[in-house]
């Protein structure tokens, strides 16, 4: 798997990222173990984490794998703080200082790490002044916590203004980006050029729509069907959305691959996004993923797929 080095900085990491959203919920730990270990084993080196996800079950899951099934040292590990989800159904954006260490340190002693190589702060907080959120990104770094920091979910001129406030080690941006939500572009995507910060495209597939199984319906055994999750997807599913998944799928046809290996490619190359961060409920999606990263989309089909989804 080809690395791509990420904004301004000396920081590579593969250009398919994973991600653990799913580990604890729909994804026990052999299933977990299994997709971790041919991740890696692939060149795999990203790996996306946070104490948010499935409560913090995915993260102590993380935990017991590190070591065992891959050496911390193969793994470029993306955790974030500043979300609060102990109490289940709730959380609440906290990004104060103490609360941001706080959810770092815990991290750490979970993976049983001393650092993270991207620590993300998880949202913006307007409770929070940005130069004490600043402050403790940079303390993160100087104190060895984390190699290189950055934000998720930011609009553009919250990532402009945070990048231009830490001083050391700001180089990355996380935010959905797929072809049916581009709207990172308008102005995420500008700023985090103009900082010299890379993005990281999260839900490159639109949570599966992408891929084109709810073309004729939504499979009982997916989550768009899931009563609790599935609201999200069954909101996007509109005659936009039909038009796109069509081409995607088209455009499959004609290249001989998967349209979840064409939705991937076109967001892993878009300008300024160093990786895609794909979550698998099983080893059998990871293995459609890992197959189609060597797709590389003709200009022509690119532009096309630009088209339709603007």
């Amino acid at each position: 798997m080809k690395q791509v080095t990420v904004g301004n900085s000396g920081l590579r990491v593969s250009r398919i990222g994973f991600g653990t959203l799913t580990w604890g919920r729909e994804t026990d730990g052999d299933e977990a173990a299994a997709q971790l270990s041919a991740f890696a084993e692939a060149g795999g080196t990203l790996v996306d984490t946070s104490p948010a996800y499935s409560s913090g079950t995915a993260q102590r899951i993380l935990a017991e794998l590190l070591g065992d099934v891959v050496p911390r040292d193969a793994l470029v590990l993306s955790g974030t703080s500043g979300i609060d989800a102990t109490v289940a159904g709730l959380e609440q954006i906290d990004c104060s200082r103490r609360a941001l260490l706080h959810h770092l340190d815990r991290t750490l002693r979970e993976l049983g790490t001393d650092h993270l190589d991207v620590w993300q702060v998880a949202a913006w907080d307007d409770e929070t002044p940005v130069d004490e959120v600043a402050a403790t990104l940079e303390y993160a770094v100087a104190t060895g916590r984390a190699r290189y920091v950055g934000a998720r979910g930011f609009a553009g001129w919250q990532l402009a203004t945070i990048a231009q406030t830490v001083g050391t080690g700001f180089v990355v941006a996380e935010s959905a980006y797929s072809l049916l939500d581009r709207s990172a572009e308008y102005e995420l995507v500008p700023a985090a050029q103009h900082h010299g910060v890379g993005l990281f495209a999260d839900m490159p597939l639109a949570g599966g729509i992408l891929t084109g199984k709810y073309r004729s319906g939504i499979p009982a055994d997916s989550r768009g069907a899931d009563e609790s999750r599935g609201e999200e997807v069954r909101g996007h599913l509109t005659d936009r959305t039909n038009r796109v998944v069509e081409a995607v799928v088209t455009a499959a046809d004609g290249l001989g691959t998967s349209p979840l290996a064409v939705a991937l490619a076109w967001a892993r190359d878009r300008a300024g996004v160093c990786s895609a961060i794909v979550g698998a409920r099983d080893s059998a999606q990871l293995t459609g993923v890992l197959a189609g990263e060597e797709l590389e989309l003709p200009r022509a089909i690119s532009s096309a797929l630009d088209d339709v989804s603007a």
